[in-house]
């Protein structure tokens, strides 16, 4: 089922991406891609006792007020989804959402641009909607996480239950989340003084704190960084030794910490996810691999050297797929000015496995 709803998912990000420029209105954001989502729900949009589109919700003296869309489920309303412009935010904050929430009898509501949904119900106070959504979905970024939550609004696995029961846990793991990389970034006296009060038996000056929290936040970079790497190396199929692509420097008072090794970033992820997604079009996804090198990131048809699919040059402010549809030893550079460039070379990508095969 997440595996389906993924596939779906990414081909709906491509489209997004593919055709947003051509989209100048809300109806026009709304019929491309938001209409789209709900088929990708399980729901039958040309249903209209499952999927109502206009719903009219009066609200106290105010008649016809309209709802963009109401999903019901067994005659009863499950969701209501307020749509924006694929340029506007998909904030709630002044919207007709929170207006529609209450007197729609659906427990969960939906605000979205088309490329990002962002979900609310009613955790603070029963009828009154949220002012923060307890999930959001980006097509840009599609996690295993997002998928199972996503599941639970689709027409097959619907349950009011299981939904209610997570979005709490889900929505305080997420003001916890945002507060710890708030002290990541910045550590806050009170959480050094907490960590270092554990071992240092020394009176904590001001001139100590400043130093500790220095200390501090190199020792959350130096943790955080060696385990992501560890975990991205896994499940990227990097099974080689790779030289460090540099060296991070630490002072005297850190070298007993030992030095993280290169690291795969999140756009090399991304990237790499993207050029996954239009693979997948002509081959299973258990052919493509990926390896990280010191000087680039690299693609393999089988995981083998010799058939290159592509590599991604992002170690620099300045961004390259290297291409390699010409079947030639030394790939063909391109530069990327966003990650959503890649969808340029759709079919030089796949060209490129004819090589091969």
């Amino acid at each position: 089922m997440e595996a389906d709803l993924r596939l779906k998912l990414e081909q709906l990000h491509q489209r997004v991406d593919s055709l947003k420029d051509q989209i100048n209105t809300e109806e026009a954001t709304k019929n491309a891609f938001v209409m789209p989502f709900i088929q990708i729900l399980g729901f039958d949009i040309f249903n209209p006792t499952e999927v109502i589109p206009e719903f009219i919700c009066d609200i106290g003296t105010k008649k016809g007020e309209k709802i963009d869309y109401v999903i019901k489920k067994d005659g009863e309303p499950i969701l209501i989804i307020e749509c924006k412009h694929w340029k506007e935010n998909a904030d709630a904050h002044n919207s007709q959402l929170h207006r529609y929430y209450h007197v729609s009898k659906s427990r969960f509501g939906v605000l979205t641009n088309g490329h990002t949904y962002n979900f609310y119900a009613d955790l603070e106070k029963p009828n009154i909607m949220d002012e923060k959504p307890f999930f959001t979905l980006d097509l840009a970024n599609i996690t295993d996480s997002s998928l199972k939550i996503l599941e639970n609004f689709t027409k097959q696995s619907y349950n009011l239950e299981n939904i209610l029961d997570s979005a709490e846990a889900l929505k305080y793991i997420k003001a916890i989340r945002n507060e710890f990389e708030i002290e990541l970034q910045n550590p806050s006296d009170e959480i050094v003084k907490l960590l270092v009060n554990r071992f240092f038996n020394k009176p904590l000056t001001a001139t100590r704190l400043i130093a500790f929290k220095e200390y501090t936040k190199k020792a959350f970079s130096n943790s955080i960084n060696e385990s992501i790497n560890f975990r991205l190396k896994n499940a990227l199929n990097i099974n080689e030794t790779i030289p460090s692509k540099e060296k991070t420097k630490i002072s005297s008072v850190d070298e007993d910490v030992e030095a993280p090794k290169f690291i795969t970033t999140e756009e090399e992820i991304e990237g790499s996810q993207i050029i996954k997604a239009i693979l997948r079009e002509v081959i299973p996804a258990n052919r493509i691999f990926f390896r990280d090198t010191q000087s680039y990131f690299g693609i393999l048809l089988d995981d083998n050297n010799r058939k290159p699919l592509c590599r991604l040059h992002f170690n620099s402010s300045n961004k390259y797929v290297e291409l390699f549809h010409n079947g030639k030893d030394n790939g063909e550079k391109q530069a990327l000015q966003s990650l959503d460039d890649i969808y340029k070379f759709k079919q030089e990508l796949l060209s490129t496995i004819k090589n091969y095969e």
